[in-house]
């Protein structure tokens, strides 16, 4: 993905809201070198109310990228260390006994936030990592048999390491089916990381943010603004055949034992309609659904063994599907 700056649209009055919105690729640059794709990314989960799970080797910068991101737009962010001992109470929050009035409270935990960063998800069991199905899906926590709501705006960024296998839990796909987009944090080119190097060797902290001139640049009304227009722009039947269409294919694949399921054609729906917006159409368009496919889909899919043992990916998979399904015209 790699969003234009054509700011042109009839989406409502989306000029000022898309504005702002582009306005943070600038702003997260002063922080964060060479990843538009996973700052777009980050964009769209916000405009769908969606989560996203970040995959990348350490230090690439994905912490980095949320709390950037957090800054820019004027959101409140908690940052949460999963490990094997973390329990689901450190995360939703747990009732406190208080002895001065013989009472009990409730303590909210990390996920009462705008922007929780989920940091190395798959390090923590199954358990705990289930403690985050009902404030991902239903925008609350239940405890003690009390809903209570959870901030809006609200998403999950997740982190994971996709080499690092031994004392992990991998997500089982029900969990990883609650996030919208899987976006593959690449190893930075030799010029960006060049520029990266270079910023540290003049001081750049990336500790202090405020320090590297990161600076609010929109806020929750303006998000609010631009999840109205995206919700004004048109999508013809012949762009929800063609989502359609391409998950079914998914369904049929050879390489495949599980396919993309309905929330997942929806989910590809919602995020190629935000992605239109976003480079200035009022309108779905076949290339917006190609852009937003791999992301949307790559983890609502499972590799039969013998395919993955001869090198096939849910990419390649899925680059092979929007290949042969047959594009509206």
């Amino acid at each position: 993905m790699d969003p234009t700056t054509d700011n042109a649209g009839t989406a409502g009055d989306p000029g000022p809201a898309r504005a702002s919105l582009e306005a943070l690729r600038a702003e997260i640059a002063k922080a964060v070198v060479g990843q538009d794709p996973a700052v777009t990314g980050l964009v769209v989960a916000l405009l769908c109310r969606g989560h996203v799970l970040l995959e990348g080797v350490p230090g690439v910068a994905k912490t980095l990228l949320v709390r950037a991101l957090a800054s820019a737009l004027e959101l409140d962010t908690k940052r949460v260390q999963f490990t094997p001992d973390l329990m689901p109470s450190d995360v939703t929050g747990s009732l406190v006994y208080d002895t001065r009035s013989a009472e009990f409270s409730f303590q909210p935990g990390p996920v009462f936030t705008n922007l929780l960063l989920a940091d190395e998800i798959n390090r923590t069991p199954p358990k705990t990592q289930s403690s985050l199905l009902e404030a991902m899906e239903e925008r609350q926590v239940t405890v003690d048999g009390t809903p209570r709501l959870l901030p809006d705006p609200f998403l999950v960024a997740a982190t994971q390491n996709p080499v690092e296998y031994e004392g992990t839990y991998p997500l089982p796909e029900a969990q990883l089916d609650r996030f919208l987009l899987k976006l593959t944090i690449p190893l930075p080119s030799r010029q960006d990381e060049i520029d990266v190097l270079t910023r540290h060797a003049e001081g750049f902290n990336p500790r202090d943010l405020r320090a590297a001139g990161v600076r609010p640049v929109a806020g929750p009304a303006d998000l609010e603004a631009a999840r109205a227009a995206v919700a004004k722009t048109t999508i013809s039947p012949e762009i929800t055949a063609y989502v359609v269409d391409i998950c079914r294919a998914t369904r049929e694949s050879p390489s495949l034992t599980l396919g993309v399921s309905p929330r997942g054609a929806t989910a590809l729906l919602a995020t190629s309609r935000a992605w239109a917006w976003l480079t200035g159409r009022d309108y779905v368009i076949p290339d917006d659904v190609k852009a937003l496919a791999l992301p949307t889909l790559r983890h609502r899919v499972q590799l039969r063994p013998e395919a993955e043992m001869e090198g096939v990916t849910a990419d390649s998979v899925i680059n092979a599907i929007l290949a042969h399904v047959p594009v509206p015209r």
